[in-house]
């Protein structure tokens, strides 16, 4: 039962569309699906973190990322405002670039970091947690609760990616130019909020 929920958890806490699903859509629309899927699985990964923080009651982990909050978002923000930049000036690539180790792993990694970075992910996480989960989680209770939260964000990226593959092949170039700087805005417009924000 846990590990259903936690799948629901996961699929809720990434479905909304923020700079992460951006990135997502627009990597896959330029590179293809596995740069799109492995963005996302970046994203899923430090669902799963968050998650295991929030499950196991970490309080020293959650309370030295809400301290440093500050430069975690600007750190965050000032990446989300080059990512924006460099996708409103790129150029579409006519078919999907063949996909090399390296680059898939700088993919993942930049995705994963940039969760990380959102220290307001470690919150709702415990906010969420508070109200659909049992207090006095067992250890191999949380693990299937993670598991499950790990897997229902992993689902979400798998068939956003995949979706947006196919839709890729009814785009033209002149299109997909469009879109790259309207997400490149919309990139940068989430690293503005993110620098500005004080709180």
């Amino acid at each position: 039962m846990l590990f259903w929920r936690g799948i629901l958890l996961g699929l809720a806490i990434a479905a909304p569309v923020g700079p992460i699903g951006l990135l997502c859509i627009q990597r896959t629309l330029a590179y293809g699906r596995w740069s799109g899927l492995l963005s996302g699985l970046g994203a899923a990964t430090a669902d799963g973190c968050y998650g295991t923080v929030a499950a196991f009651g970490l309080v020293l982990v959650s309370d030295f990322l809400v301290d440093r909050s500050v430069w975690l978002r600007a750190a965050g923000g000032l990446f989300l405002c080059y990512l924006g930049i460099s996708t409103f000036l790129s150029k579409p690539a006519t078919e999907a670039a063949t996909a090399t180790q390296a680059g898939l792993i700088r993919t993942y990694l930049s995705t994963f970091i940039l969760t990380l970075a959102n220290p307001a992910t470690i919150l709702s996480f415990v906010l969420i947690f508070a109200g659909f989960v049992p207090a006095g989680l067992r250890y191999g209770q949380a693990i299937r609760l993670v598991a499950g939260v790990f897997l229902g964000s992993a689902l979400w990226w798998t068939v956003l990616s995949a979706g947006v593959a196919l839709l890729r092949q009814r785009l033209t170039p002149r299109r997909l130019v469009w879109i790259n700087r309207l997400f490149g805005i919309l990139i940068l417009g989430f690293g503005m909020v993110a620098l500005s924000f004080r709180g």
